[in-house]
């Protein structure tokens, strides 16, 4: 689960990590006023989206009074903002932060996250703050520092120093880093978090450490003891599909493809991702329906496939362990029958009640397609989703 910056930062202040003073607005009168509260003669406005490279999109802009602010307001509060990780059809933008600009010295790069390698905390750093960490780490490195925390010890200050000295900090900023990331290793733990980051982390002209941006991460298993943060959630900023899914406890992930996949089980559905590529094919999806699935589960299942509109082909890849292939047959002759299926669907059923399974397919009259092993099925499937001609 994502958290907006404008949350992120609220608990930033909690745990004593600075950040500049802002606003959360979500009119453009609301805009004005804020401008007006905070002061000062310019003032940076922030789209609030979960995602990245709202600058580069036009989601940050500075303005120079509170009629401009107005106007920025109302011509972003409502729309969609799309950047380089929204996704072509961009995401809503609901709120605005409004904040005192900073005056910049330095910009460096400082997160946490969960190294599940390791079962520990990994602080990352480097001194190429505000750019695409990814490409700092491909093309130079030499320029990522790293340290890992042990879950016994916690942070210990030498940590802190080799990051600081790394980064090139004098004593007094080596001081306010040393509280920096201890509030933020709190926050981390408290708040069960999966990442934690702040691009960029700036020196302020008067040698101050302030987090100019914050991105939090949740760990989705942990919400449960969480209830405070889970009712953060922004469900406008998240695919339906996949918080209806969540609803029938199904794991789905919508992909750029246009072959639907239902699988039982995470690593048969990767493979089953992987050979539908390797014939030629680009799935659309990965859905999990899990190993106790029941027909009612499957056909919801079947359902929220259907429901995306670039799905041409539905491929169902069952083995019968613990779920029963008949079970999923029932399922999917209920969804078939349920939704009206306009497109072509292909079946592979191997274990438990396999035979039976296939059967009741074949008793339904439904043009379901079925194929003997998953090499064929992906055959299958991807000459059903190509183009006619």
């Amino acid at each position: 689960m994502n958290l907006h910056e404008y949350q992120s930062k609220h608990l930033f202040h909690k745990y004593h990590i600075p950040v500049p003073r802002g606003v959360t607005v979500s009119t453009s009168a609301d805009a004005a006023a804020a401008c007006r509260t905070l002061g000062g003669t310019r003032w940076v406005i922030k789209a609030q989206i979960h995602a990245g490279g709202r600058g580069k999109a036009g989601g940050v802009v500075l303005v120079d009074s509170p009629e401009q602010a107005a106007v920025e307001a109302q011509r972003l509060l409502g729309s969609r903002l799309v950047t380089r990780q929204s996704g072509p059809a961009g995401l809503p933008i609901g709120s605005l932060l409004i904040e005192e600009p900073t005056v910049i010295a330095r910009e460096i790069y400082l997160s946490a996250l969960m190294d599940r390698a390791s079962a520990a905390v990994l602080f990352i750093a480097s001194q190429a703050g505000g750019m695409d960490i990814e490409a700092v780490a491909a093309q130079t490195p030499e320029r990522i520092l790293s340290i890992r925390i042990h879950p016994a010890a916690g942070l210990q200050p030498f940590q802190v120093r080799r990051l600081g000295f790394g980064l090139g900090l004098n004593s007094a900023q080596l001081q306010a880093l040393s509280g920096l990331m201890g509030g933020l290793y709190r926050l981390f733990m408290d708040c069960d978090a999966g990442l934690v980051e702040i691009n960029p982390l700036v020196i302020t002209a008067a040698g101050d450490l302030i987090a100019l941006d914050a991105k939090i991460n949740l760990d989705d298993n942990a919400l449960a003891r969480q209830p405070n943060l889970e009712a953060l959630r922004d469900h406008s900023q998240e695919d339906p599909r996949e918080a209806q899914a969540k609803a029938h406890e199904l794991s789905y992930i919508s992909l750029d493809g246009n072959i639907g996949c239902m699988v039982n089980g995470a690593g048969l559905a990767m493979a089953t991702m992987d050979l539908v590529q390797l014939h030629g094919g680009a799935p659309a999806n990965f859905l999990d329906v899990g190993g106790g699935a029941t027909a009612a589960r499957v056909a919801e299942a079947f359902k929220l496939i259907l429901s995306d509109p670039r799905v041409k082909a539905v491929l169902v890849n069952i083995f019968g362990g613990i779920v029963r292939c008949d079970l999923i047959a029932e399922g999917i002759i209920q969804a078939v029958r349920e939704v009206g299926v306009g497109v072509p669907v292909v079946v592979r059923l191997e274990g438990t009640n396999a035979p039976q399974g296939l059967a009741l397919l074949a008793q339904s009259g439904l043009a379901v397609i079925t194929a003997a092993n998953l090499s064929e099925a992906a055959d299958k499937v991807v000459a059903a989703a190509a183009p006619a001609g």
